[in-house]
């Protein structure tokens, strides 16, 4: 008994650890995000981290659905305001909502005084809501804008970061420079690049010993790559809070 007892042991502690957060949780996201994560439950997976988009239309039953959420183990965390830039502003953003973002990084479209206003903003929602002050902050399309690391220490509230690269400890300012996954492969296009992207990523995260970030949206499980978002949460990974980097 005790031989099995060991073996699982070093089982459970040599599995490949994974980051797992679902994205855009709105009020009209929420039937979409109930069904990613019945598929996250069947898989047996958590702690998984939701992405909460504070200044939506959200309604008492809606708060009540996050603290419901919270109250059953999921962390939440702050996801810009609005998901929505309210401008293009310069060449780097328009190729940046062209490939990758559309028009939901909204930190491109503001300066430093205005991404740490909006940061702020996110993080005191969830105490005037009576939710617990996340720990985690990810700006939406993980673009954080013209901010340096020390001003997000200096200014900004949250624990940790997530950016395109990595996940930065704001207290420390170190930096995780961790592989990402993504499935919002919503054209032919997407479809192929993030094939491949993904294949390269779980590659690399066995290769260096890393966490692998597995970043979900709410439409991920009825578009193209499906498959191999089934395919992925059903691999031997043990899933960590942001907060376990530093341990």
């Amino acid at each position: 008994m005790k031989a099995v007892e060991r073996l699982s042991l070093v089982t459970e502690a040599t599995l490949p650890k994974a980051l797992i957060s679902v994205h855009d949780l709105m009020p009209e996201t929420l039937p979409a995000v109930r069904k990613t994560l019945n598929q996250l439950e069947r898989h047996d997976l958590a702690p998984v981290t939701l992405l909460v988009v504070p200044g939506r239309n959200w309604s008492r039953t809606g708060i009540e659905t996050l603290r419901s959420l919270e109250r059953a183990g999921y962390a939440l965390a702050g996801h810009g305001w609005q998901h929505q830039a309210e401008r293009i502003s310069g060449i780097y953003h328009r190729l940046h909502s062209l490939f990758l973002s559309r028009r939901v990084a909204e930190h491109l479209a503001l300066d430093e005084a205005g991404i740490i206003t909006l940061i702020n903003r996110c993080h005191a929602w969830f105490g005037e809501q009576g939710l617990k002050p996340p720990a985690l902050y990810v700006p939406p399309a993980w673009a954080m804008g013209r901010i340096s690391l020390t001003r997000l220490r200096e200014a900004c509230p949250f624990s940790f970061y997530e950016r395109f690269y990595g996940v930065i400890d704001s207290a420390s300012e170190q930096v995780y420079s961790l592989p990402l996954l993504g499935y919002e492969a919503d054209n032919a296009l997407r479809t192929a690049v993030l094939r491949v992207w993904n294949h390269w990523n779980w590659r690399q995260a066995q290769r260096k010993h890393r966490p692998i970030r597995i970043g979900i949206h709410p439409q991920d499980i009825e578009l193209g790559l499906a498959d191999l978002l089934r395919r992925d949460l059903s691999r031997s990974i043990k899933p960590i809070a942001y907060e376990q980097l530093t341990d």
